[in-house]
């Protein structure tokens, strides 16, 4: 991922940078951020977070994150993305049935009387699901106390605009400048 912070202080922008990629990575968005950008200026007080993704967010279906196969009426799913599992396990318990599934081992999965193809189609995160866990990512990256925010989302890029005052105009153009120059669109 590629970082750029400004600020209108040189004081903290090391620890900051280090909060930031903390936040992204513990909530398992790093490897998805293609680019972000953070301006920080407490003197106004004004604070822009925009992140651009490697892709589109789109859903993800188990046959993304897994590889699924079809043995004598049984699928089994070997899990390639760790973050994913709990939500693969309660969207077949879910369609099958607890008694269905069995969980061999951390990464691999049976489900009795299951088609490989239909559940490798199963949806098990949304497009809308990932934006939404960014933008609070993006949200607990900020200095506490921020009262209001607006939010930027177009193509592969969120920002968000932040103050602990009212927001002004002038406010919103900068992010919105920062928002474009991520590619963001007006």
């Amino acid at each position: 991922m590629e970082l750029e912070i400004d600020s209108t202080e040189d004081f903290g922008l090391e620890a900051y940078r280090s909060l930031f990629e903390e936040v992204m990575f513990d909530i398992g968005k790093l490897p998805t951020i293609e680019k972000a950008r953070v301006s920080l200026n407490p003197h106004v007080p004004l604070f822009i977070f925009s992140v651009r993704f490697k892709s589109a967010t789109a859903d993800k279906t188990i046959g993304d994150i897994a590889n699924v196969r079809t043995d004598e009426g049984n699928a089994h799913i070997t899990v390639t993305d760790e973050r994913y599992a709990p939500n693969i396990l309660e969207e077949l318990w879910r369609r099958y049935g607890r008694n269905a599934v069995t969980q061999q081992t951390r990464f691999d999965i049976d489900v009795a009387g299951a088609i490989g193809k239909e559940v490798e189609d199963i949806v098990i995160s949304s497009g809308e699901d990932n934006a939404r866990e960014m933008l609070g990512a993006l949200w607990r990256s900020m200095p506490e106390g921020i009262k209001n925010r607006h939010t930027y989302i177009g193509g592969r890029v969120i920002t968000v605009v932040a103050t602990e005052e009212l927001l002004l105009p002038e406010m919103l153009e900068a992010g919105l400048k920062v928002h474009e120059a991520m590619g963001g669109g007006s």
